[in-house]
């Protein structure tokens, strides 16, 4: 397929920052295909390719599910838009600018309210319980940011919730929401999928009413480092090309 010339602005016009704009196109449409979106708030974006002052992000007003590669916009710290129609939604521009700025290691800043995980940061107590297989993924990679502020409509926003992340993967946004950052959009993309599978089965282990039995620390260190090696086996990769075939087959037009 002939990458199209969107751009025409040096290093924005380049296959890495059209192949950017495909992934990070393919995870809002598999993001609203599993519940995962919510109307047209909630934003992912992804430091552009070869630069550290711009960065990929959705226009106001789309749905994850209407989102094309074409459609994302690249904008600077400052709130200009680079290349791309419209303009980002202000908690987007003030989450995700601040977030890239001062985290340099955050190259994709995902922010959902998505169900399952959201509800856990409206409860008393830790987010996670280590119970779970899929949980574990997680372990020793989180933090809850109690310090819930309203929208966040100004840098000063910004700056806090980049400033609670300190070393964490995860971020329980309390009475929000969960960022995901990551070095890469496949990254980004399997750990928001597996943090919402971990936190639905717990929801539905807790909604029981029996005692939910933690895994013994030990073996959750354990297990939590295998998954971060697997052998060498590139999964986020792998599943994020899982996705892309999927929807190559059912809506190509994401690439468009």
């Amino acid at each position: 397929m002939n990458t199209p010339s969107i751009m025409r602005n040096g290093d924005l016009d380049s296959p890495d920052v059209w192949q950017a704009r495909v992934d990070l196109a393919a995870c809002f449409r598999a993001a609203a295909r599993m519940g995962l979106s919510e109307g047209i708030c909630n934003h992912l974006s992804f430091m552009v390719p070869g630069r550290d002052d711009l960065f990929l992000v959705n226009p106001d007003g789309w749905s994850f599910a209407e989102i094309t590669a074409s459609r994302l916009l690249v904008c600077d710290f400052h709130r200009n838009v680079i290349a791309g129609d419209g303009v980002p939604e202000d908690t987007a521009f003030y989450i995700h600018a601040r977030l890239h700025a001062r985290l340099p290691r955050a190259r994709a800043a995902f922010h959902t309210h998505m169900p399952n995980a959201t509800a856990l940061t409206m409860v008393e107590g830790d987010p996670l319980i280590w119970a779970g297989q899929s949980a574990l993924k997680f372990y020793g990679r989180t933090v809850v940011d109690d310090a819930y502020n309203g929208l966040a409509l100004d840098e000063s926003e910004g700056d806090r919730i980049a400033a609670s992340v300190g070393d964490a993967d995860i971020v329980f946004m309390k009475h929000h929401g969960v960022l995901v950052l990551a070095p890469s959009i496949a990254k980004a993309w399997d750990d928001l999928y597996y943090l919402e599978r971990a936190c639905e089965v717990q929801r539905l282990a807790q909604s029981t009413g029996r005692l939910v039995v933690p895994v013994p620390v030990h073996i959750a260190e354990a297990t939590a480092e295998q998954m971060r090696h697997e052998g060498g086996r590139d999964s986020p990769k792998l599943h994020l090309d899982s996705i892309k075939r999927q929807l190559d087959r059912d809506a190509p037009e994401y690439r468009q």
